[in-house]
């Protein structure tokens, strides 16, 4: 089950990336990971280029063999990474708040207290695409009935943006499966709209519009207001530039993502893993555009969640002041 695991083959281009890695080498490996894997969610999404993408980069820094997985997204990646089947994994902060309440859709009353926060990674915003030719301009717009695709079950959106639509009192069917995949079925007519909640530019939009006229749909102001009341969700814009859809910045919600590992990880081992993120943001940023928010900085969109102790070590070492209760 999603077990593909891409291996790190990129190779070092610069002085200074060769210069990185020898600045992360540490002596003592014995209890680190042989191997490790990255949990991201399906094809054709920004959580998979993206964190295959930093998975592939720690690796080739560390000479070790790594790389990202296909999953169904945030909750699964949360279970598997509090059971220790993977070693680190990406999420957004409101599935990882219910895996911490023990409300995890997959183990319902299970507290997820083996997953430890790492490093921010960027906002995933909310959007809904559509065909140009249906001519709907806001959500509101939405006939009843209407088909619509959420990613894959447990992800994001199926959790969150669902529930937004129907707070909104759209009536919708809804249909699960990779964004690659719910893509394919709106072009050929079996999906009236996607709803996506992921980074930006979305992998799946872009190659869409570049095959076909694509909308994505306004809230109306009002309703943006109840969203951030009732949702773990704050007001973001997308702006006009990311898609040749847009003529002006589209104004929605947004909730943010974080890196995770497995509280048993070597300290030092994750130490590293922050170090060659957060000191290589120009390599992350030609791996995802998203990652221009991938910066310490943001640590504390993170409220809840323990850090490890080795991502914990890095930001003190690096002059951030987080929270005692946050210590992991």
């Amino acid at each position: 089950m999603y077990r593909y695991v891409l291996l790190a083959t990129i190779a070092l281009s610069t002085a200074t990336t060769a210069a990185k890695a020898q600045s992360v080498d540490v002596d003592d490996r014995t209890d680190w990971p042989k191997s490790f894997t990255v949990g991201t969610a399906s094809q054709g999404g920004t959580y998979f280029t993206y964190g295959s993408g930093w998975a592939n980069l720690v690796a080739e820094e560390l000479g070790l063999s790594g790389g990202g997985q296909v999953t169904g997204g945030p909750v699964q990646n949360l279970a598997q990474v509090h059971l220790g089947d993977m070693e680190m994994a990406m999420t957004t902060l409101g599935p990882a708040r219910d895996a911490l309440d023990g409300k995890s859709p997959l183990a319902p009353g299970n507290t997820h207290d083996n997953v430890r926060a790492m490093f921010p990674m960027y906002t995933t915003p909310f959007a809904v695409i559509v065909l140009a030719d249906t001519g709907l301009e806001t959500v509101r717009d939405i006939p009843p009935g209407a088909t619509i695709g959420f990613g894959p079950a447990g992800s994001t959106s199926d959790l969150f943006f669902a529930p937004i639509l129907e707070s909104l009192g759209v009536d919708f069917e809804r249909r699960n499966g990779g964004y690659g995949d719910l893509a394919a079925q709106m072009q050929d007519g079996l999906l009236d709209a996607v709803a996506l909640a992921a980074g930006i530019p979305t992998p799946m939009v872009s190659q869409l519009e570049a095959q076909v006229a694509v909308s994505l749909l306004e809230f109306p102001a009002d309703d943006l207001t109840v969203i951030v009341e009732d949702f773990p969700v704050a007001p973001f814009a997308i702006p006009a530039a990311t898609y040749q859809a847009l003529d002006d910045d589209l104004d929605t919600v947004a909730m943010w993502n974080f890196a995770v590992a497995n509280a048993d990880l070597p300290e030092s081992f994750v130490y590293n893993v922050m170090e060659i993120v957060l000191g290589n943001n120009d390599r992350m940023v030609e791996i995802h555009r998203a990652a221009s928010s991938t910066r310490p900085k943001a640590w504390d969109r993170n409220t809840f969640l323990p850090f490890h102790s080795g991502a914990w070590k890095w930001y003190v070492d690096n002059g951030f002041d987080i929270p005692e209760e946050l210590r992991g």
